[in-house]
């Protein structure tokens, strides 16, 4: 299998990984569902960053995805310290009762 034909297989699972990502952060309204949504969404983009790094032989790639792995971790620490202060305001983590940022 020539490398373009390989290539091409990565940007489908990319762009399928990155499109039931999107749906689901659209979709759903429980704030830990959004949340796994946005990583899987993160974890799509890396597998297009390496596969474009493998196909043209550089390392750019391979740095992009570290820096990727940096924000994912800091989400989930920052994302489930929010979790769990908004289930002790409110007593759910369902996105429709949070008004916190209205006017």
């Amino acid at each position: 299998m020539s490398e373009l034909q390989n290539i091409n297989i990565y940007l489908f699972i990319s762009a399928i990984l990155f499109a039931i990502g999107a749906a689901g952060a659209i979709l759903r309204r429980n704030a830990i569902v959004v949340f796994m949504c946005i990583e899987i969404m993160l974890g799509a983009t890396s597998l297009l960053f390496i596969a474009f790094s493998r196909a043209t032989s550089s390392l750019e790639g391979t740095f992009m995805v570290l820096f990727i792995m940096a924000v994912a971790a800091a989400e989930a620490a920052i994302g489930l310290a929010i979790f769990i202060l908004m289930y002790r305001k409110k007593g759910s983590i369902d996105l429709d009762n949070f008004n916190i940022m209205k006017w």
